[in-house]
């Protein structure tokens, strides 16, 4: 009798390459449009996402990763992290996991290579288009760009 659920075979980068953006090897969420329902260093934590099912905090179901609340205009959310270290980027794992009914649509990621943090004049490169997500999943992707970054800006469309 076959799984229900079928090992998901890992791309190369995610069994093999360092991750850039991993709180433990110094990663840090600099800027975040939104965070009012989980706060965006969340998403950075090395260990797996857990769901709690009684955990709540002060504006509502607590989760592990980033949450904005839910546009009521015209636009989208983002959040900028400063990697680790500068390095190639290989690809990555947009994870939705424990994310059902408030998961972003869509996700699209911009890398940079500055000095210290970037700025409004900062120029990025898109590594990654905009791209479907689903609920609860990790979504791999292969990275566009082969330079060298020190930050990624993670859009969300429109929320999540």
């Amino acid at each position: 009798m076959m799984s229900e659920h079928m090992p998901v075979q890992l791309p190369g980068f995610a069994r093999n390459s360092v991750n850039l953006a991993s709180a433990g090897l110094g990663a840090k969420g600099i800027q975040v449009t939104d965070e009012f329902f989980a706060p965006l260093e969340r998403m950075l934590n090395d260990q797996p996402a857990v769901f709690i099912a009684d955990k709540y905090d002060d504006n509502g179901k607590w989760m592990d990763g980033w949450e904005s609340r839910r546009k009521r205009v015209l636009g989208h959310d983002f959040a900028v992290i400063r990697l680790a270290v500068a390095g190639r980027i290989d690809g990555f794992d947009v994870d939705t996991s424990h994310f059902t009914g408030n998961y972003p649509p869509a996700a699209r990621i911009e890398a940079c290579n500055v000095a210290g943090d970037p700025d409004d004049s900062t120029e990025w490169t898109e590594v990654l288009g905009t791209s479907p997500l689903g609920p609860s999943a990790h979504h791999y992707f292969a990275s566009q760009s082969s330079e060298i970054f020190t930050h990624v800006r993670l859009h969300i469309y429109p929320d999540g």
